[in-house]
């Protein structure tokens, strides 16, 4: 049978409270059972030797017997020289000798004495205590007192009770208040298990309260996330099939109506386009690959240089016209995550400008953005453009070749370097693409800046 946490986090907290409560319970039981057994002893030894003081002076020694039993709880004898009772605290003791105790011949002697042993009469244990009566610096009689054992024995149990009462009350309090922190604890960990049950079954909506300790705290925030991070890879692999499944469609029924028009009449012309149908599906596949990648785990510390970067996009394009300005700054990302927006952004102003134009592509710390001649957006564009297959108005009139998918793997890239990517209207005209990269932590830039390259 496996214990749960809870039920582990109390058995060891009962122990270590019984161990704790029993280490120090057991001390006080003793040195209290030997302090009342002492003061016990103690007090009767006072009391012999206050009625011993007062008895040669008295005329009513048995009124003294009585008032000293009464505060010893105990029995008083006051004895003469020959151990005879002279005064009983109970009734019908005096006449009776008493010289054949040990403790009265102790007394008799000028000694006192206190033994604890069983009594021949009252046949129960009994601590007697015995002093000399003094007269001249002589003895000259006894005191003896007796104390049941037993009594002495109920007063130490009633204390000893009394402890372990108290130790069993601080007991329950540490087990209650442990319940409660054992509660604190296991609740946030249900509730956890709870939604991965959730998750598992393919509810990825799944999340839990950050409640809890700073570590508590610290899985539910990475259970949520990483719910969350399942929950737009898989959301992005369901859009990825059903855009592939509809876009692939297209090209496939063109290039299977050229293939048949080649068939039919051995056109070159249509055997031409059933070409360019099959680059146009080769694209499509390619652009639908890297989109599918752009939600995969990325490496935390990859770091790479934004002006270099943008460098390597221009020489790429050798054909096109731009200006390169600005100076380096080191970003968070990849250097093939970098060249794959920048290519896309700069085919996308240099596909959508006039022929002659000259595109800037301009860097700043954690920023670059790209600004070319083009017709710019039409109103309400800004975001509808980086969805997938979507053209613009532009591209849709000018029947521009393309897959539409360039702004929305430039986006997801971005995203996946917690960075961001825009497309807006440039205020001389044209259009002005914007992305920007987390700084790497220490990253130096250039008070100079880089030497504006066209090509």
């Amino acid at each position: 049978m496996v214990m749960t946490l809870r039920g582990r986090l109390m058995l060891v907290l009962a122990y270590v409270l019984v161990l704790a409560i029993g280490s120090m319970l057991v001390p006080l039981v003793r040195s209290v059972r030997d302090r009342i057994s002492a003061e016990v002893s103690q007090a009767a030894v006072s009391q012999a030797e206050v009625v011993a003081a007062t008895a040669g002076d008295t005329s009513d020694p048995a009124a003294l017997a009585v008032t000293a039993a009464r505060q010893v709880r105990g029995r008083v004898l006051i004895l003469d020289a020959r151990g005879v009772v002279v005064a009983d605290s109970s009734p019908g003791g005096v006449g009776a000798d008493y010289s054949s105790r040990p403790e009265v011949r102790a007394a008799l002697r000028g000694t006192t004495s206190q033994d604890e042993r069983e009594s021949s009469t009252l046949d129960e244990p009994i601590l007697a205590t015995a002093v000399p009566v003094l007269r001249d610096g002589r003895p000259d009689g006894a005191v003896r007192i007796t104390q049941s054992v037993d009594a002495v024995d109920r007063a130490v149990g009633s204390a000893t009770i009394g402890l372990v009462l108290v130790g069993a009350i601080v007991l329950a309090l540490g087990l209650g208040a442990g319940a409660l922190l054992a509660a604190s604890i296991v609740r946030p960990l249900r509730r956890l298990a709870v939604a991965a049950r959730r998750a598992g079954e393919g509810d990825l909506s799944a999340r839990v309260a950050i409640e809890g300790s700073l570590e508590q705290r610290e899985v539910g925030q990475a259970f949520n996330e990483m719910t969350a991070r399942v929950q737009r890879m898989v959301d992005a692999q369901r859009d990825f099939v059903a855009d592939a499944s509809h876009q692939l469609r297209t090209p496939l029924t063109g290039l299977r109506l050229r293939l048949e028009e080649v068939a039919a009449t051995g056109s070159r012309e249509d055997l031409s386009a059933a070409l360019d149908e099959v680059d146009r599906l080769s694209d499509v596949v390619s652009e639908l690959l890297v989109l599918s990648e752009a939600g995969a785990a990325r490496a935390p510390d990859a770091v790479c240089e934004l002006l270099a970067g943008a460098a390597r996009a221009v020489e790429r394009h050798p054909a096109a016209h731009i200006e390169l300005r600005g100076s380096p700054s080191l970003v968070r990302c990849t250097a093939g995550d970098l060249d794959r927006m920048l290519d896309a952004v700069l085919e996308n102003a240099i596909d959508y400008g006039p022929a002659g134009q000259m595109v800037v592509v301009a860097v700043a710390p954690g920023q670059l953005t790209v600004t070319d001649e083009g017709p710019g957006l039409r109103a309400g564009e800004e975001e509808t453009v980086f969805h997938r297959f979507h053209r613009g108005t532009v591209g849709r009139a000018s029947r521009r070749r393309g897959t539409g998918l360039g702004l929305a793997i430039a986006r997801e890239l971005s995203a996946r370097w917690n960075g961001t990517v825009t497309l807006a209207n440039a205020p001389e005209g044209g259009a002005v693409a914007t992305i920007t990269f987390p700084v790497a932590d220490g990253a130096t830039t250039s008070e100079h800046p880089a030497e504006a390259t066209t090509s």
